[in-house]
């Protein structure tokens, strides 16, 4: 045996030792410092005072290693392992739950050969890891081999009884997030439906509102005009380099909040994890970013604990550049094919970010078109309960906003496409005012005022109509143009109900009503997965409507019979797949997708490039 401590490892010279790299580390690992654990030839671990080999020194192994050696990592690090086309440097996505997960390379120093385990982490840190920490359910072997006796009870627990205690509170699943990613999705994808409010609407805006006083530690990329000239380099500094998908705001809309500024960070956030949840694209794929241009909010100007800047919000050309340089250093930091989500940002910036790069980028606001697919699937679920076609129905509108504007656009195009109508003629069928006379079948709220169905609204769609179409879509709860309850009240029980936000089964006269959450949770993870799998370079209207379709598809005859118009979120990952291969067959078909050639069964293609998140087995 030999040291390791100092410098002594580099100066036993090892030109003249014979190094065979196994095949777990033939590929490019870049990595903080390296912890290195002698391993005798009997599997046990050898001396502790062997212990730490910093960055540098596999640096100069890397340097010194032979030709044969370095040829072979750079064949493999050409290989892309991950649907998507994004390399997978740690086999999260390739490996199966029985593959291990080892970094190591042998030594052979004269007739003694010595096995050594290099791992990114081992003892406390791997503990504190997010990526790999197992917690209780770490086996009495892996406890050994990685020096983890005495930092845990002896107790030994499977994933599945972790994740059956209840976590109800959004810190709580935050928490549980950072100290053990796989756990934290394997939570939620077990438990959507009870999940998905607490990470997600309603609960989300909440944390927005306080994310001040609740913030622990960075989640996402804060860009703010103190920046300006160097995001890039802002860029850069985030750790992953392999990034699928970008969601970012400017926090000036959070859900039907307001301007929160800075704290708008909870949104990307939560949207992300349930691309990866919902959707199965890896977190280490996905960035949140926050661009902070000051806010509005006099409330939050005046917090002590407010963390964003302490100025008026920047508009005109200052704005535009901003975001321009930002959009710019995506592109070239992270390709042509990085997906960049808008989300929460004003109207007149939504709107004008959109028709700006969408010819230049692959760019997709949630506010616009991903509410607007989710509701197109609802309405043409819904015919099968009120009959007809689309193009038989009126629609009134309260609210012509981002989302309001985005919904009558695209149940025009699909107008269009059913019947080939002009757009203009389907646009007719389409109201974004109040007006009395038009007697409309679907009533879509999308104001982000609570509370304006009123009874006298409720009731008249009702009288008009037998089963009238009511969808109150605006978030959080609070914020929702009527509750369930009413909707089913001042209907007799017979209204097509679905919310933005989720309501709680309602009873009325005797009979029990479980209303659908049009959530643009089931459209944007299998819409994004669509155009990772297939390499899209731009989004398209069609893609949308294919999306829309797809989820429409999914609703069951069983559904329909209890009034709902989309399916259980506990299906979300299946329905996903179906989403994401309609989409990706859509790209193809326009010309659009760049991985070629096209895979024959698109569904199991998706299914098989979706993140899992059970634990990897080590040694």
């Amino acid at each position: 045996m030999f040291s390791l401590n100092g410098s002594s490892f580099l100066n036993n010279s090892l030109s003249g030792v014979s190094r065979s790299l196994t095949q777990s580390t033939q590929r490019k690992i870049s990595a903080p410092p390296m912890v290195v654990a002698s391993v005798t030839p009997n599997g046990k671990p050898g001396d502790r005072n062997v212990s730490v080999l910093m960055e540098n020194t596999l640096k100069e192994m890397r340097e010194n290693a032979p030709s044969s050696s370095s040829a072979s990592l750079t064949e493999n690090e050409s290989k892309s392992t991950v649907g998507g086309g994004v390399e997978d440097v740690y086999g999260e996505d390739s490996a199966t739950e029985d593959h291990y997960i080892t970094h190591g390379l042998s030594l052979l120093l004269g007739d003694e050969s010595i096995f050594f385990v290099m791992m990114f982490l081992s003892g406390y840190p791997l503990l504190r890891d997010p990526h790999y920490n197992k917690g209780l359910a770490f086996t009495e072997k892996e406890r050994d081999a990685h020096f983890l006796r005495g930092l845990l009870p002896p107790v030994v627990i499977s994933q599945q009884l972790q994740y059956q205690v209840p976590l109800q509170r959004y810190m709580a699943m935050m928490d549980l997030q950072e100290r053990n990613e796989r756990l934290f999705y394997k939570l939620l994808i077990d438990n959507v439906e009870e999940l998905l409010p607490v990470v997600y609407t309603p609960t989300v805006g909440e944390a927005c509102q306080k994310y001040g006083s609740i913030f622990r530690q960075p989640q996402g990329l804060f860009i703010s005009l103190k920046e300006k000239g160097r995001i890039l380099e802002v860029l850069k500094n985030w750790p992953e380099k392999k990034i699928q998908v970008i969601v970012v705001t400017d926090g000036e809309r959070i859900l039907g909040l307001g301007d929160l500024g800075c704290q708008g960070m909870g949104i990307p956030v939560g949207k992300l994890s349930l691309y990866s949840a919902l959707g199965g694209i890896r977190p280490s794929a996905c960035l949140p970013v926050t661009i902070d241009v000051g806010t509005n909010n006099e409330q939050l100007l005046n917090d002590e604990f407010y963390i964003g800047l302490r100025r008026r919000r920047a508009t005109g050309q200052e704005y535009a550049e901003l975001l321009h340089e930002f959009m710019t250093a995506v592109k070239q930091n992270y390709g042509e094919k990085v997906l960049i989500q808008f989300e929460d940002f004003a109207n007149h910036n939504a709107f004008d970010l959109l028709a700006k790069y969408g010819t230049t980028h692959l760019v997709f606001n949630d506010d616009i078109q991903g509410t607007a697919s989710v509701v197109l699937a609802g309405l043409m679920a819904s015919l099968n309960l009120v009959g007809g076609t689309l193009a038989d129905h009126k629609f009134l509108f309260l609210g012509a906003g981002e989302a309001g504007t985005g919904i009558a656009e695209l149940i025009a195009l699909e107008i269009s496409k059913q019947t080939n109508v002009p757009l203009e003629e389907a646009r007719k069928k389409i109201w974004l005012v109040d007006s009395k006379a038009i007697k409309p079948t679907v009533l879509i709220g999308s104001s982000g005022a609570g509370r304006t169905f009123t009874k006298e609204v409720v009731e008249a769609m009702a009288y008009f109509n037998k089963k009238p179409v009511i969808l109150a879509l605006s978030n959080p709860t609070s914020q929702s143009e009527c509750t369930a309850e009413e909707a089913y009240t001042w209907s007799e029980g017979r209204a097509i109900f679905a919310s933005g936000s989720p309501f709680s089964p309602v009873e009325y006269n005797g009979t029990f009503y479980a209303s659908g959450q049009a959530n643009n949770a089931y459209i944007f993870p299998g819409l994004g997965l669509g155009l990772i799998i297939s390499g899209a370079i731009r989004v398209h209207d069609d893609m949308l409507l294919a999306a829309s379709e797809a989820l429409a598809a999914q609703v069951s005859q069983e559904n329909l019979d209890k009034g709902l118009i989309y399916p259980p979120f506990a299906n979300i990952r299946k329905i996903s797949a179906q989403i994401a291969a309609k989409v990706a067959a859509k790209a193809y078909e326009l010309g659009l997708a760049t991985r070629l050639p096209q895979p024959e069964n698109l569904v199991k293609h998706a299914e098989s490039c979706m993140y899992s998140p059970n634990y990897r087995n080590y040694r």
